[in-house]
């Protein structure tokens, strides 16, 4: 007779997240995720596979919950400039709210595994794909407003964009100056007006 799970399945699955997070994949290890996690080793397993198994549940979990809202965020947006605006904004938060900044989950995975892990790279050039393809839509509007420059095409702009926003999301595990964050994001602001 199977046995009923007493734990919440998300609730779990989001402090997995955050200790993958802070610690990264290599550096967690089982032990870790059972004390963390609250559940049976065999429990985890059950539910979630292995170690590997896991942390790409959390990577597809951190996109859903972080990364799809933004991207997503596009096609409802009234003034496109805020819009820009508030993907900053939430980098921000995201990376400055923390006594310890963790950085972005999504940059973390990619630089410490996607060179030599597939399925994260996956998920990685995924994000990637659908954030550049997201601020594109974004620029070209902008540009059809004359609120963004059209001196260079929006893809290279969204490029450039989401290369600020990564930049800063790695400088910020160094650094959390908030005026250095500020003037990186005023500059590029000011380079997508021309």
């Amino acid at each position: 007779m199977a046995r009923t799970k007493v734990f919440d399945e998300q609730e779990v699955l989001e402090k997995a997240l955050n200790l993958f997070w802070e610690k990264g994949y290599n550096a967690t290890s089982a032990q870790d995720l059972v004390d963390t996690l609250g559940i049976s080793r065999s429990s985890m397993y059950d539910t979630y596979g292995d170690k590997h198994s896991l942390f790409i549940q959390a990577l597809q979990q951190y996109r859903k919950e972080r990364i799809d809202p933004l991207i997503n965020g596009v096609d409802d947006a009234d003034n496109i400039e805020q819009y820009i605006k508030d993907v900053f904004i939430a980098v921000k938060l995201e990376s400055l709210s923390e006594t310890h900044s963790k950085g972005c989950f999504m940059v973390n995975s990619s630089v410490e595994l996607a060179p030599s892990d597939d399925d994260v790279a996956i998920i990685v050039n995924n994000i990637m794909k659908d954030t550049i393809t997201a601020l594109t839509k974004a620029i070209k509007r902008g540009q059809k407003i004359g609120v963004f420059t059209n001196k260079f095409s929006a893809q290279s702009l969204a490029q450039f964009v989401f290369n600020s926003l990564n930049g800063l999301r790695v400088t910020v595990k160094l650094d959390t100056n908030k005026k250095m964050f500020e003037d990186i994001v005023n500059i590029c602001l000011a380079t997508l007006k021309g």
